[in-house]
This record gives C-alpha cells, structure tokens and sequence, in this order.
C-alpha cells in the first residue's frame, strides 16, 4: 500500500523527516541570517490582516482573555506570506513504508536516539514509572517531530496562527489553535518572544499543537511553568507521556512488533504490499492518535525498538514500480554521486536531491531529463 495523507503544517513527524537525504525540506525565498527565519516568514503590513485582528480580539476578550494578553501577544506579530504560501502549496504525498522507515529509523536518527535516551536515562525513567510510557517510545516520538529538539520551529505562533485563521481556509480551526496559544501566554508557561513553532504552529521538542498543548502539558520539572520550548526537554517528553497515557495507554504492554520476529499477538497488518507483516496491539492504536498514520505509529515503534537495541526489519521489501529494490536505489546515489552529481545522501529514498542530480546527469548526457530512476539508468553508471 502506498501511504497518503496531508500533513498538520511541518507535519507531525514530517518536521523531522524534513532532514534525510533524499529529500529536501521546504525552504522561503531567503533567509534572515540572525534568525534564520525565512524572509516570506517575517510580518508584513496587510490592511485586511490587521482589520481581522481587531475583530478578533472583541471576541477574545469574549473567551477569557486579558486585554494584557491580547498587547503582549500581538505585539510584533504580523502576516505572514509564507506561511499561507506553504498552507496552499500542500500536496498529497506518496511514499512506501519502506522508504518512511529508511527516514524514520535511519542510521543517523537510530545512533542520535541512543544518545538522546542515555543522556536523558534518567529523567526518561521517571516519567516512564509516573506516566506508565515506554521512555524509548518518548524518545521515538521526540525523535520523528523534532530530531531530538535539533528542529523545533522558530515561527512564532501568534503570528502564524492568526494569519491562517484570517486566510480562512481552515479559519476555525486555526482561530481555535490562535485562542489556545495566547491562553498558553496568560497562564505564564511562556514568554511571547518564545512561543515559536512550525510555520502551522505546531510547538516544542514534540510539536504540540496549541489546543493539545492546554490539555494534556504538564509542569514535569515544578517550575511552575509547563516549558516544552525549553533546551530541557524533561517536560515536553513528559506532556508526549501524559498525552499518550491519557489516550489510553496500557503499561508494560509492547506497541506490536514484525511478525516472525518475537511480536506480541495481536492484530496483523501488513501496509506495503509484498514486504514485511506486523502483529500490534493497542498500544499501537494509542500512537496513532497522536499521529493518525499506520507507517508514522510503525515508525514510532520501530524507532523505539532500535533505539532499545534492536536490529532492522528482518524481511525485505519488494522493488519499487520502477523495478528497484532498496540496495538498487542507494547504488544509484553512490554512484551519481561518485560523479558529480550530488543526491544529498545514500538512503535509497528518491527525494527532490536524488531527482535533481539524475536529471542533471541525464542532460549531462544529452539524455532526455526525466529524473526518474530506473534499471536501466543504474546500468548505464557502470
């Protein structure tokens, strides 16, 4: 099965799948060098924006919220073009299992996980024992939002929320998202200059969307303040715990597992046609609600299970519409790359990088420039 959904924003989970070789993560038409803020995600002045505010605000005060709140969340915000730009340009995606858990659990986010959860044993354990969560399921899901926080969003939240609300495409749903983040300033868990996110407004190490945030956070540190923005991440790996527990999770039972490989019984699934099958139990189901994918919850239970010291996925997968198996695929890279002609890494995942640096070689070779892969082309590289 090919797997299709539209993303919250970044995309709970694709923030973090941004970053892998053969794909590219959505970039503005420049860059603020000392924030590193896109140019298209920085405000500017819209008559009709600042007229929607102020209707805005009326019914705010309506809901609860201080005139103080209201001043100090709205100062410095403004439209933002890109934001509605990326809202827009959203397109179904298509991607096999097997080249979302060459992303999800790839070398590099499998070796930085162990680090991440030896690190923070410690404080993972005591939310695992308070919440009843597996910590190395925590530490997945920190791991697919956020890249172990590397990657939590600096678009600040007020602005791009209020600007997809007055864009009205999903207006109430983000009036909604909008009201709760400045309810998240009146309670005192932030500052405005650091309630920052994705450019949809999805915050923190584990990407909270504001209404999730007001539910389900929690203050796991006792400050006083539930910080998930903060470089501790203790207390939004603890609000992903209190999240998940409250969504019904069962301790001490497994997410589910590869069947044939020592899984748990439970229900058998099997979402790529010809490649491996999965026996997962209700727990799974739980991980879903935080992300409503089959291949994300087996990404999370798979992330969670090399991070623990598991090896790969024992079967294999069937080759691609195209004839190429995985090994195919990261021979093509090696070997386009090996001539100049850069896919941005060796996954076997045929991204953006990948498709641009075969349709260069193919023009390089007075080819027609399709930039698909094929058997044929993997031949012609020798």
């Amino acid at each position: 099965m090919i797997l299709s959904r539209r993303h919250f924003g970044l995309g709970l989970a694709a923030f973090g799948l941004a970053a892998c070789s053969g794909t590219a993560p959505m970039s503005g038409s420049g860059s603020d060098g000392a924030t590193g803020v896109p140019s298209d995600l920085r405000p500017v002045p819209n008559a009709g924006y600042d007229a929607w505010v102020a209707g805005f605000k009326t019914r705010a005060r309506s809901q609860g919220l201080s005139d103080a709140t209201l001043s100090s969340g709205f100062r410095g915000a403004g439209f933002l073009p890109g934001v509605v730009t990326r809202d827009r340009n959203q397109t179904e995606f298509s991607r096999s299992l097997e080249d979302y858990l060459s992303i999800a659990a790839s070398d590099e986010r499998v070796s930085k996980g162990r680090a991440a959860f030896a690190r923070h044993r410690q404080t993972l354990t005591a939310i695992e024992a308070q919440y009843g969560v597996d910590a190395r399921i925590v530490t997945a899901i920190w791991g697919l939002e956020s890249f172990y926080g590397e990657r939590r969003g600096n678009v600040p939240v007020i602005s791009a929320t209020s600007t997809l609300a007055y864009d009205g495409r999903r207006g109430a749903f983000f009036e909604n998202q909008l009201v709760a983040a400045l309810k998240i300033l009146q309670s005192g868990d932030v500052a405005a200059s650091r309630l920052t996110g994705s450019w949809a407004g999805a915050m923190g190490h584990t990407q909270f969307i504001p209404t999730s945030f007001l539910a389900y956070a929690v203050d796991f540190t006792g400050d006083g303040r539930r910080d998930i923005w903060s470089d501790d991440p203790s207390d939004a790996l603890a609000s992903t715990a209190s999240y998940l527990s409250r969504n019904g999770w069962t301790r001490g039972l497994p997410w589910g597992g590869e069947v044939g490989a020592g899984a748990p019984a439970g229900s058998v699934i099997q979402p790529q046609a010809g490649g491996p099958q999965f026996s997962v139990t209700s727990n799974f189901r739980v991980i879903k609600r935080y992300n409503n994918s089959d291949a994300y919850a087996i990404g999370v239970g798979h992330l969670a299970d090399r991070i623990g010291g598991a090896g790969p996925l024992r079967a294999s997968f069937p080759p691609d519409a195209n004839g190429l198996t995985k090994a195919d695929r990261i021979a093509l890279q090696k070997r386009l790359t090996s001539l100049g002609f850069d896919t941005g890494g060796t996954d076997g995942v045929i991204g953006p990088n990948s498709r641009k640096a075969i349709a260069d070689y193919q023009s390089s070779r007075g080819l027609a420039a399709t930039g698909e892969p094929s058997l044929e082309l993997l031949r012609g590289l020798g």
